[in-house]
C-alpha cells in the first residue's frame, strides 16, 4: 500500500507533500457548475472585479477537496476504511486562478478504535498553502485507518 498504516503515524509528525497543483479557471467553473453553485464570485468576472477581491476567486469547497486529495498518496492511499469527519475548516485567504497549492499534514491525535480492534482513528490537520507559502485553507480531518497486517 502507498498510504500509511495506523502504526506508521505518530502524533506531532508533519508530512510535506511533494505534489503541488496549479488551479485553473476550468477547475473553478466546472466544479461550481457541477455543484450548482451560482455564486457570482466564482463564475462572473464582471461582478467579481467590482468586489474587494478584484477578480473571481476559486470555490472554497474545491480548494478543500484539492488539499485533501493532494494528501492521499502519502497518507491514506489504500490504508483507510473511511473518513469520519471534517472539523474547523478555515479559509484565511482566497485562491485565484493560476495559484499553485501545496499541502502539509500534521498528525494531531490517534487512538485505538473501541469497536474495531483491527483499526485506529487518526486525526490530522491539513494546511493548504499557495505558491507564496500563505495558508489558504486549514482543516482537521479524522479517519479510520487499517492496522498493519489487516485485510
Amino acid at each position: 500500500m502507498a498510504g500509511k498504516f495506523y502504526e506508521d503515524l505518530e502524533v506531532g509528525m508533519t508530512l510535506r507533500h511533494a505534489q503541488g497543483r496549479t488551479v485553473t479557471e476550468m477547475d473553478n467553473v466546472l466544479f461550481s457548475s457541477l455543484t450548482l453553485n451560482t455564486q457570482p464570485l466564482h463564475i462572473d468576472e464582471h461582478f467579481a472585479a467590482q468586489t474587494e477581491f478584484g477578480a473571481r476567486i476559486v470555490n472554497g469547497l474545491f480548494t478543500l477537496a484539492l488539499v485533501v486529495g493532494i494528501s492521499v498518496p502519502d497518507i491514506t492511499h489504500g490504508t483507510i476504511i473511511a473518513n469520519l469527519g471534517y472539523e474547523s475548516i478555515r479559509h484565511p485567504r482566497p485562491v485565484y486562478h493560476g495559484d499553485t497549492i501545496y499541502v502539509e499534514t500534521t498528525i494531531t491525535a490517534k487512538r485505538e478504535s473501541a469497536s474495531r480492534p483491527d483499526c485506529g482513528i487518526v486525526t490530522m490537520q491539513h494546511r493548504g498553502l499557495n505558491q507564496r507559502g500563505e495558508v489558504i485553507v486549514e482543516v482537521t480531518r479524522s479517519a479510520l485507518f487499517r492496522k498493519r497486517g489487516t485485510p
